[in-house]
């Protein structure tokens, strides 16, 4: 069983690491759409993609040694379970990236802003969660910590990131509220920020 989770644990990390380049390459490899000038922007959600980033930085910097050694110690069953649903986790990562990005169009930004002709999207993963690219960072996170990183590890980095991501969605609610007012309000009533189906 532990030589069976050793190579489970190789195979989801090789899987995970994969959906990091593809994830990568949406954003940074993405046709770009024509500029449109800034109606509003916020530029102190800055803060929010720093903190953010030093919640990966934790996960990536503090791993197990040795390598695809089990997340779970002696439970070698449990660590095989994990290590299949962070793989899949990873993998819906960058389709609901993908998708989210694809929704906004020239609207997406890393930071919070509003363009002229702004549009309140609510198709697609919008009509699931407010922030589907914040869900599949979170994701993200979560699937590197299991293969990668130690439970204790993978819950600090989980808040710190979720401290920075709440700063960010702050900022983009704000903008979003003060342009489309009770437009915006009753889609937030209606779908959660960034777990389907819990409402937070």
């Amino acid at each position: 069983m532990e030589q069976l989770s050793y190579n489970v644990s190789l195979v989801c990390f090789a899987v995970v690491m994969i959906c990091w380049i593809v994830f990568a390459a949406v954003f940074l490899l993405r046709k770009r759409p024509a500029r449109s000038p800034d109606a509003v922007n916020a530029p102190k959600s800055w803060v929010g993609i720093i903190i953010q980033g030093l919640g990966y930085a934790i996960v990536w910097s503090l791993h197990r040694w040795p390598w695809f050694s089990s997340f779970t110690g002696e439970y070698y069953s449990l660590n095989i379970a994990l290590q299949v649903v962070a793989a899949a986790i990873s993998i819906a990562s960058v389709i609901l990236t993908m998708s989210a990005i694809r929704e906004l169009g020239k609207q997406w930004s890393l930071e919070a802003r509003l363009v002229e002709g702004h549009q309140l999207i609510r198709s697609g993963p919008y009509a699931l969660v407010r922030h589907p690219i914040y869900t599949a960072m979170l994701g993200k996170l979560i699937a590197t910590g299991i293969v990668l990183s130690h439970w204790f590890v993978l819950i600090a980095a989980l808040i710190v990131f979720l401290i920075g991501t709440l700063i960010r969605i702050r900022f983009e609610e704000k903008l979003l509220s003060d342009a489309f007012g009770d437009e915006f309000a009753k889609w937030k009533a209606k779908v959660p920020a960034l777990i389907p189906f819990l409402k937070v």
